[in-house]
């Protein structure tokens, strides 16, 4: 999630020259055309994009090698904000999962972003370092950050954790991820999650394939082309198609029914609008309590590309709000 950030920084040292109309902004809020512009003038000159090497961890940042689970590998993991403390109840607890279209991304670069959220929420966060799609299609990915859930629960006390009041987070390829987790913590048994909350979450793999999108969305930052790209790494075959892993789409998982309250938030003009919006409507048929929040005008990232605008702010503001109230104490009783 918070990767985009860092490539939005990469995109304005790297567009040579000033940008130019573009009918593409159209549709895109007017807070939000500046940076939208450079992307888009960025994209057309070749800009390529190399990510920064990860540096040192932040402080107070812990490195974990979690244990290999059912033949899976053993995964890294970064735990924040963690520690019984016998003066303070525990506290409540957030897996985050990175994005990265299911190649790319890397745990390490959301490490300070997510300091700040936890002493924010005064709670506990852990990040897996999942195994990408392009080395390990599904189930891989998902498994690894079920590992680091699974470990999460298990080692509540010694975390300091409240283990009914874990929940997830994670931004479009981490939100497909997080949705996959869940499904599968629901069907499994074994760790009650509190609640989802899904960044214009990666859920479908039809969108871009079988089903075209309109014209007027998913042309900034990640488009129809790079959603086909991601998903062939992630299903190990063409996507769109009728035949899929189990469990690994979860806007074709038929029944939803017992899935945790859900906070999901998506632009209008992001490429995952439709199946997100889609995605919330089956959830609230479903009796799961569900919070939609569609951002006229805003596309992928947008949050992150911008993050003083005002529309960011209330985005940002709306989930922070839903996950304090997920983790607050008095609401898990």
């Amino acid at each position: 999630m918070m990767r985009i950030a860092v490539l939005a920084g990469a995109l304005l040292l790297t567009a040579a020259t000033a940008p130019v109309p573009d009918p593409r902004l159209a549709p895109v809020n007017p807070e939000l055309r500046p940076m939208a512009s450079i992307i888009l003038q960025a994209q057309q000159n070749g800009a390529q994009f190399t990510p920064p090497k990860p540096g040192a961890l932040p402080d107070g940042i812990v490195e974990r090698r979690l244990p290999a689970r059912n033949g899976q590998p053993p995964v890294t993991a970064y735990v924040i904000n963690a520690g019984a403390d016998a003066a303070k109840s525990p506290r409540g607890a957030i897996l985050f999962i990175h994005g990265g279209g299911f190649i790319s991304g890397d745990a390490r670069d959301n490490l300070t972003a997510l300091r700040s959220l936890a002493a924010r929420l005064d709670c506990v966060i852990v990040s897996a370092q999942y195994r990408l799609a392009t080395a390990a299609p599904f189930p891989a990915p998902m498994e690894d950050n079920y590992t680091a859930l699974k470990w999460l629960y298990d080692e509540a006390a010694l975390l300091g954790v409240d283990r009914r009041r874990i929940a997830l987070l994670g931004g479009s390829a981490g939100g497909g991820i997080a949705a996959m987790v869940s499904l599968a913590a629901r069907d499994r048994k074994q760790v009650p999650i509190a609640f989802q909350a899904l960044l214009y979450p990666m859920l479908d793999d039809r969108t871009g394939t079988s089903r075209p999108v309109p014209p007027t969305i998913g042309q900034i930052i990640w488009t129809a082309r790079q959603n086909r790209e991601g998903w062939k790494a992630m299903l190990g075959r063409a996507p769109g198609g009728a035949a899929f892993p189990a469990g690994a789409v979860p806007a074709r998982v038929a029944d939803l029914k017992g899935l945790p309250p859900t906070f999901i938030g998506v632009g209008s003009i992001d490429l995952f609008a439709d199946e997100d919006i889609d995605f919330a409507r089956r959830l609230v048929n479903a009796a799961v309590p569900t919070e939609l929040l569609v951002v006229p005008g805003a596309y992928h990232g947008f949050e992150l590309i911008a993050p003083r605008s005002q529309v960011s702010q209330q985005f940002t503001t709306a989930l922070e709000a839903a996950l304090a109230r997920a983790l607050a104490p008095e609401t898990r009783k």
